[in-house]
């Protein structure tokens, strides 16, 4: 493989780890926040602030959805640079890093929220979310 190539896929492979990680950051500050929400909400019994725990659990669990479907795109543009499609000369245009072609092949973002991986996750924070608001109200 020539060296601009593997030059390349680095830059890409790059991006991927930054989107995994950032994924990886929200996941961790949602549930951070939401139970910084919920220990206010608890020591004043006030349901105000395990209501507000619904704006980060949203707010999170859609950049989850933007970053994985960044990284997804980033992945086909991988594949790609690495393996160029039948017929290409070749693969793409050297250290490019545009997206663009992916864009009808990767689901949107409002589709990717609904994806196992980020239900999995923040599915059961809005459920814990909701439970401590019906908690609340019926106890405080």
């Amino acid at each position: 493989m020539k060296e601009d190539v593997i030059k390349h896929l680095e830059f890409a492979q790059a991006i991927i780890t930054r989107m995994a990680g950032n994924s990886f950051l929200l996941k961790a500050w949602s549930v951070t926040l939401t139970a910084a929400l919920f220990a206010f909400a608890v020591k004043d019994v006030n349901r105000l602030f395990a209501m507000l725990a619904f704006f980060p659990a949203v707010s999170f669990w859609g950049l989850d959805a933007y970053y994985l479907r960044q990284e997804r795109l980033f992945r086909c543009l991988y594949e790609d640079i690495r393996k160029p499609p039948d017929g290409a000369a070749t693969p793409v245009e050297p250290f490019s890093l545009s997206t663009t072609d992916y864009c009808q092949s990767v689901p949107g973002w409002f589709r990717t929220m609904w994806t196992p991986s980020l239900i999995g996750f923040h599915g059961p924070v809005m459920l814990v979310v909701l439970a401590v608001v019906v908690i609340l109200r019926v106890y405080g």
